[in-house]
């Protein structure tokens, strides 16, 4: 396995491969089996596999966050050899913004919901590094995990509206034995929050159920918000129901109906989230 700090050596190496397909999995390191899932795949759909370790600043809007997310590079190269990666790019911050990126995207109603709604400018920042990402690698496919829906649905409209010639594969979400879903977060939770955390995907669970079974919109919503109510140690930050394209909320729902419930709460000092699809 090839690790590259610099986009030219990467570059170069793939031309050296040039003809062979290429799969290529972006991530912000901290690497756990939602990850390695992702290059299991692209590894088997392709010739090559290219996984990115960067923690892209420009996406995030709190620094104290930006801190605390987990930097273990050697620890990511070692998982990655185990499950046949064939090249890592794990740039520095200088070497993908050489100065201050001055450009700015945005996605329409989609980012002012959900994530985009508590993380301004978030989605702005995932779309700059993406599209830099998408250029330096020229991929294929690219590989997401569905726990990051929001991010999944504005990434395939940055591919449609910019004509990148890449297919977006979403990959559904990978998650412990007792249901939490994996995050690069998780690591930063005591004990006593992770045994609490699954709380989230029980209460998803219970919800999707609850719609599936005929109870209103409002009160499958008002169920849940009261649900983390009584357990202080979560602070329940939003829960939506809302259409699979746009994530626009829905009013009311009808059994077959495509739909997302997604939530993010914050469990100490980590900020989860999740999401159930219902087809």
């Amino acid at each position: 396995m090839h690790v590259f700090n610099h986009i030219q050596d990467l570059r170069a190496y793939l031309a050296a491969h040039a003809g062979k397909s290429v799969g290529f999995v972006p991530t912000m390191g901290a690497l756990h089996e939602g990850h390695l899932t992702l290059i299991r795949t692209a590894r088997a759909a392709n010739d090559l596999c290219v996984c990115s370790i960067f923690v892209n600043p420009i996406q995030f809007n709190n620094t104290d966050d930006l801190a605390r997310y987990p930097r273990v590079l050697e620890d990511d190269v070692r998982l990655l050899e185990t499950v046949g990666c064939d090249a890592v790019f794990a740039p520095s911050v200088e070497e993908m913004y050489p100065t201050p990126p001055a450009l700015t995207m945005q996605f329409g109603p989609l980012e002012r919901v959900l994530e985009g709604a508590f993380r301004p400018g978030h989605f702005s920042g995932v779309g700059v590094v993406v599209s830099k990402l998408l250029h330096i690698v020229s991929p294929d496919r690219v590989y997401f995990g569905q726990k990051d829906l929001q991010q999944c649905l504005v990434v395939r409209r940055l591919i449609e509206d910019l004509s990148f010639p890449v297919e977006q594969v979403i990959v559904p979400t990978v998650r412990e034995a007792d249901g939490l879903a994996m995050s690069s977060r998780n690591r930063n939770l005591t004990p006593e929050e992770r045994a609490a955390a699954p709380f989230l995907y029980a209460e998803l669970t219970r919800a999707a159920e609850s719609l599936k079974a005929g109870t209103p919109v409002d009160d499958v919503k008002a169920s849940l918000e009261a649900a983390f109510a009584a357990r202080p140690e979560f602070r329940l930050e939003y829960f939506d129901i809302a259409d699979t394209t746009g994530l626009v909320s829905l009013e009311s729902y009808q059994p077959g109906q495509e739909a997302a419930l997604t939530l993010a709460a914050h469990l100490g000092k980590v900020r989860l989230i999740d999401n159930v699809l219902l087809h």
